[in-house]
């Protein structure tokens, strides 16, 4: 299930039900904006431009409190791409129009990263749509201790400069 860790005029931050980054090689967590779009372009300029505060307030929290990030940085990446696969329920051809919601994956990246689709210096490597669950099978989720102070530095007014 997924964990709504804040909700606020910028969206949501969540710790998502499928982790693609084991917390240990940086943590993952999803930036919804504030209502369901398809693309970024359906937002307001005020909805985008508290959606893109709050993703870059996630991010800027992440690395300030996680010590897996230590002397790391953050990934951002926009997705929405499996909900189109034709074997993404509803089964069959799909358009993004209709099926994509616009969301940023916010992805830890740890100098001391283990796992081969997240080693350091290198691009991630997401797998096929049909490889997801099995891929991701391992990877653990940030622990309820390292998702408050995020949220709640991703939140203070020290942030609004």
């Amino acid at each position: 299930m997924t964990k709504v860790l804040y909700k606020g005029p910028g969206g949501s931050v969540v710790l998502p039900k499928t982790v693609f980054l084991d917390r240990q090689d940086g943590g993952h967590l999803i930036v919804n904006p504030p209502r369901a779009v398809w693309e970024q372009s359906e937002l307001s300029a005020v909805e985008l431009a508290h959606w893109c505060f709050l993703v870059g307030a996630v991010g800027r929290a992440m690395i300030d409190v996680l010590p897996q990030l230590d002397g790391g940085c953050v990934n951002y990446f926009e997705a929405g791409n499996w909900a189109l696969n034709d074997a993404a329920p509803p089964k069959g051809p799909k358009t993004a129009k209709e099926h994509r919601r616009v969301h940023m994956h916010v992805f830890g990246r740890s100098p001391s990263a283990r796992h081969a689709s997240w080693r350091w210096g290198e691009a991630p490597r997401l797998p096929d749509y049909q490889d997801r669950k099995h891929w991701a099978a391992g990877f653990a989720p940030l622990e309820a201790k390292e998702c408050s102070p995020p949220a709640r530095a991703a939140m203070s007014p020290r942030r609004a400069r």
